[in-house]
């Protein structure tokens, strides 16, 4: 990713830690749709957050690309993005991510010089290679039978996106007369004036091979501890170990995102993460649905296998009060280095949600704007 100001593609990248937080915090968002709600109150609920995030001081806030999904209503990232632009003002917006291989690399590129320039500078393009899906609903998306490998073709598509973002196909390529408008052509078209700015590209991984990638090209980089906390610390050490400094970062900048709720008392915190969870046994074994109330989840009768699957999965959700999250986020970040943590609160109603990410900006003193 090539920038004309590496100076202030580095500030837009790197967050500053608000109140006491040993790093800077962030959110993502699913678009949680629980049992009895619509997608349209998940949507609003989503614009409330992203506005209580702004308040609060979080640095950015992400939403995710998922297809096929009852209970996620995140399958467009960048219409949410455009309609949470429109409700705010200062946080930084992005996906958290893009699944790459699902679209047109010309086609992301339009879409966030778009949103760039809804919110000039506060645009994040984070980009994954999985596809948010199961196989069919993959191939339905791509209008093709052939699910190409992601390590064989991600780093292509990669290529021709960032050539896309930076106008910079060179003379003679197939390309080089196409143009991402909006996008840096304006700038040099006859009388034309563009923003400096450009989304900055991060690379979203829950293995080894974005990790490496991003490293080599020395883009940031984005880790989903929060479904794949074994992997977490192997990928941030590839990240590290493989970090070449580029024009976009000299030193490497990793974020992790961490499934993490706050409720006021310790009991209603573990009936919402059981409800989150018993969600994700249903989306395991193809059953995926509308996330089930807490309710529900306390008189479902778990096998054996639910159960310890159950177990496994709430190890790695940081739960319980206020202070008691703020002790596991501590924690967890001094164990991996993180340089930021994004904090994604599964439940099954957007006020829950909502006070989760509010108790916790009161537990590190953030400040209310």
């Amino acid at each position: 990713m090539a920038a004309d100001h590496p100076d202030t593609a580095r500030d837009e990248i790197r967050g500053k830690a608000q109140g006491t937080a040993p790093v800077p915090l962030s959110v993502l968002d699913l678009v949680t749709v629980g049992a009895g709600r619509t997608a349209t109150d998940a949507l609003r609920t989503s614009v409330e957050l992203s506005r209580l995030a702004e308040t609060r001081g979080y640095h950015r806030y992400w939403v995710a690309e998922h297809h096929s999904m009852p209970g996620v209503a995140s399958s467009s990232p960048a219409v949410i993005l455009a309609h949470l632009a429109a409700h705010t003002d200062r946080i930084r917006l992005g996906s958290g991510g893009v699944m790459l291989p699902n679209h047109a690399p010309l086609v992301i590129a339009e879409q966030f010089g778009t949103l760039e320039a809804m919110a000039p500078g506060r645009i994040d393009l984070g980009l994954g290679r999985a596809p948010g899906t199961d196989g069919a609903t993959a191939a339905a998306l791509r209008r093709t039978d052939r699910l190409p490998d992601g390590a064989d073709d991600f780093p292509q598509q990669l290529a021709e996106l960032t050539r896309f973002l930076d106008d910079d196909f060179p003379e003679g390529h197939r390309y080089a007369r196409i143009h991402a408008v909006p996008g840096p052509v304006q700038a040099t078209s006859p009388g034309g004036v563009q923003s400096p700015h450009r989304p900055p590209v991060w690379l979203l991984g829950s293995s080894g091979f974005s990790a490496r990638l991003a490293g080599a090209l020395g883009l940031p980089f984005a880790f989903a501890h929060h479904f794949s906390a074994q992997n977490t610390l192997p990928a941030l050490d590839l990240y590290r170990d493989s970090f070449q400094p580029s024009e976009v970062l000299d030193a490497p900048y990793a974020l992790i995102g961490v499934s993490a709720l706050a409720a006021d008392d310790e009991k209603e915190a573990r009936r919402q993460v059981l409800a989150a969870a018993l969600n994700m046994v249903r989306l395991r074994t193809g059953r995926p649905g509308l996330v089930p109330t807490p309710e529900e989840a306390e008189s479902y009768a778990f096998n054996s296998l639910e159960r310890d699957f159950i177990d496994s999965w709430n190890a790695n959700v940081i739960h319980g009060t206020a202070d008691e999250v703020r002790t596991g986020l501590d924690d967890l970040q001094k164990r991996t280095g993180a340089d930021e943590l994004m904090i994604t609160a599964n439940a099954h109603g957007g006020d829950v949600r909502v006070r989760s990410y509010e108790l916790i900006a009161n537990a590190y003193g953030m400040p209310r704007a």
